[in-house]
C-alpha cells in the first residue's frame, strides 16, 4: 500500500515506511523533528519542472508527462524499484509538503508505483 501524508501532519504507525519526495527541505520543519526513513531527492521534480509547473492546474497533464520523462533517469529508475519492493513488503507512505492534494508529484508517484 502507498499512502501520502503531508510531512507536517503528525506521524503515524500506520504510516510504515516514510519516504520525503521533495527536493527541497521543507519550511518550517526542523530536520531533527522529521520523522522519516529516507529522503528520495532522486524522485523529485527538478528545480525547473517544479517552478514551471507553480501548481497550476492547466500545466498538470503536461507536468506529468514532462516528471516521467525526468523518471526515466537511472537514479531515479532505481529509487522507483526500491520503493516498489518496500511496497511489496508494507506500507510505504509519501511525504510532502506540497498544500495541492490533488494535483502533485506525490499523486502522480503513488499511481506510478501502485502499478
Amino acid at each position: 500500500m502507498i499512502k501520502i501524508k503531508r510531512i507536517y501532519d503528525a506521524a503515524d504507525d500506520k504510516d510504515g515506511f516514510r519516504v520525503l519526495v521533495d527536493r527541497l527541505w521543507p519550511r518550517g520543519v526542523k530536520k531533527e523533528d522529521a520523522i522519516f526513513d529516507l529522503w528520495a531527492k532522486a524522485i523529485a521534480p527538478s528545480t525547473e519542472l517544479r517552478q514551471w509547473y507553480d501548481h497550476k492546474h492547466e500545466r498538470w497533464d503536461e507536468f506529468q508527462l514532462r516528471y516521467r520523462l525526468e523518471l526515466t533517469q537511472a537514479d531515479a529508475m532505481a529509487e522507483l524499484a526500491s520503493l516498489r519492493a518496500a511496497a511489496k513488503k508494507g506500507t510505504v507512505t509519501l511525504l510532502t509538503a506540497t498544500r495541492n492534494e490533488t494535483e502533485n508529484h506525490a499523486v502522480f508517484l503513488q499511481k506510478l508505483l501502485s502499478r
